[in-house]
């Protein structure tokens, strides 16, 4: 009893002490946040993402993440801010580069490797990957296949540099479709059972309306920006022929309903008529690769306002390696016929046309990314494919509606727009092969305003 009444009496003091002072601690006003950072360009020409030419000689204020001012002016910027001045000294000013349709996590390694390898050593290739592509000029890409979650968090928080990224998830396949990637021994599969690269979140077979539901909202739920689905035959799968189509149309209705219901959209994989018609019968919004489209598919496309992301398959060094007279390599060439026909019927239809690059599995075609963008001027003008690849494909981005993992306008130099911008050795319109040697043609490179590389002297 003594000890209670000891403690009781010790803490009278404090207590008081503390009372007396409660009126001065609510007059106390919070800190205010220190100024954000601010970087300077001096003496730019600019490429506004839109335009066919450069601009004037001008100046442009970054501060924070966003462009706060773009001006043939002098600028002054915010007061008490630290500021990084850039010397441009008529250099081109560009906003970073978009890959519309990527595989960040198998993009870099075999096959092989994807389908077997730990999932600690893919993910780790992939960081690397990732990283490798930022400094090739990079700054956002549109992620449309595998477990990229991860990843991107890494990125976002600061553990590694990186792009940004639009994730999908998993590629969603119905059983022997194109991202159906069990052995043959593994089929049929008994109730409940999931392959390795449905484990691991990489693709996932689902075959009925409930079904692709449940998988749908899966992905949404783990974070998915925009949904993938494949929808039609593919090169590099084992089991489907190019012509065949996947999916019934109350499965894609299905996962273009749960889709809109989270604001966002699904785009597909397919090549022929057949499977891009069912696709945009269903309301899907964009269609990736569409290689072999016929006319009457590309006016159907234009009438219904549905976006096409197109590459530049060709039979030339970076065509995946399959062994000649093999299966793959039939339905490659076959594929290859359509792409010259492809892009004359979106240029004729004035589709709605991004593009991206859709690598896999082979770290040397990886590390020529700019050089697939720079095959576009076999049927574009230089402008117009700079244009693609940040304007046109930012464009893209934004039908993630509220699902965008990074609010904000990109892909433009324009006062507002998120600051992801690349300072180039010379004018990339007059000369668009400049971007293929990032290394000494891109000396600064900056994403969500930081600057990752600086080589201006």
């Amino acid at each position: 009893m003594v000890r209670h009444l000891t403690a009781t009496v010790w803490r009278l003091p404090l207590l008081a002490a503390l009372a007396a002072s409660l009126p001065v601690l609510a007059q106390t006003k919070p800190a205010a946040p220190p100024p954000a950072p601010a970087v300077l360009f001096e003496n730019v020409r600019v490429f506004d993402g839109k335009s066919d030419r450069l601009s004037a000689p001008s100046n442009v204020l970054v501060v924070g993440n966003v462009i706060r001012r773009v001006s043939t002016g002098a600028i002054e910027p915010p007061a008490g801010s630290t500021l990084t001045r850039v010397a441009g000294n008529g250099r081109t000013l560009m906003p970073g580069l978009i890959d519309g349709h990527t595989h960040i996590m198998f993009a870099d390694i075999p096959q092989i490797a994807a389908l077997t390898a730990d999932i600690g050593f893919v993910q780790l290739a992939a960081g690397k990957a990732a990283t490798d592509s930022l400094m090739r000029g990079f700054t956002t890409l549109r992620d449309m296949g595998g477990p990229a979650f991860g990843l991107k968090r890494a990125i976002d928080v600061g553990i590694l540099p990186g792009p940004r990224i639009w994730p999908s998830g998993a590629m969603i396949s119905q059983s022997g479709g194109h991202a159906d990637f069990r052995l043959p021994t593994e089929m049929p599969a008994a109730p409940g059972d999931f392959s390795y690269t449905s484990r691991v979140n990489a693709a996932i077979v689902a075959d009925g309306v409930p079904d692709v539901l449940k998988r749908v909202r899966e992905q949404l739920a783990l974070g998915a920006s925009q949904i993938k689905l494949t929808a039609g035959g593919g090169v590099s799968s084992v089991f489907d022929p190019l012509d065949v189509t996947q999916f019934s149309p109350d499965e894609l209705r299905a996962a273009v309903n749960a889709a809109e219901n989270w604001g966002t959209y699904v785009g597909v994989h397919a090549y022929t008529p057949r499977a891009i018609r069912a696709a945009v019968d269903a309301g899907v919004r964009v269609i990736e690769h569409a290689t072999m489209m016929d006319e009457a598919t590309a006016k159907l496309m234009a009438e219904k306002g549905t976006w096409v992301v197109l590459q530049p398959f060709l039979d030339d060094e970076d065509a995946t390696p399959f062994a000649p007279g093999s299966a793959n390599r039939a339905k490659q060439l076959q594929m290859f016929s359509g792409t010259d026909t492809s892009y004359k019927l979106a240029k004729q239809y004035r589709l709605k046309a991004g593009w991206g690059t859709d690598t896999l599995f082979d770290a040397k075609i990886a590390a020529r990314q700019a050089m697939q963008l720079t095959k576009l001027t076999r049927w574009y003008t230089p402008a117009e494919v700079l244009q693609i690849a940040t304007r046109v494909n930012g464009e893209l981005l934004a039908l993630s509606g509220l699902r965008s993992p990074y609010p904000g306008k990109l892909g433009v130099v324009e006062e507002g727009a998120l600051a992801d911008l690349l300072l180039v050795e010379g004018d990339p319109i007059a000369n668009i092969k400049l971007i293929e040697d990032p290394a000494r043609n891109f000396v600064v490179i900056m994403k969500d305003g930081r600057i990752y590389k600086n080589t201006v002297k």
